[in-house]
């Protein structure tokens, strides 16, 4: 991963985050607990997993993964960094989020 794409996917966020009026919430403490939540749904496709199932995740299963984490699973970051980010934009349409901090799912 190139420094250029790195900074493309960043920018990428910042305006996601700006056209949405999200700013306000981007505190370190909203941030670091919007982490923890993260991290949690990325822990709960390996719970109860042996050593062995935990590095051959099925198909379907590495896919829920990569859109939450990509890391040391033969994941290509900027792949699912790029995946993430324009899922996000149809679950929070500017016209729904901007200005508030509800789940997609509550946006009506």
């Amino acid at each position: 991963m190139g420094s250029a794409e790195l900074n493309h996917i960043k920018q990428r966020l910042r305006d996601f985050a700006e056209a949405r009026d999200w700013n306000q919430f981007h505190s370190p403490k909203n941030l670091s607990m919007a982490l923890s939540a993260e991290v949690a749904e990325i822990i709960e496709h390996f719970q109860w997993l042996t050593e062995e199932q935990s590095k051959n995740l099925p198909k379907n299963k590495l896919e829920e993964v990569e859109t939450e984490l990509a890391d040391t699973l033969d994941i290509d970051l900027m792949v699912a960094a790029v995946s993430k980010i324009a899922l996000n934009e149809v679950k929070y349409p500017v016209e729904k989020a901007k200005g508030n901090a509800r789940k997609y799912s509550e946006l009506g």
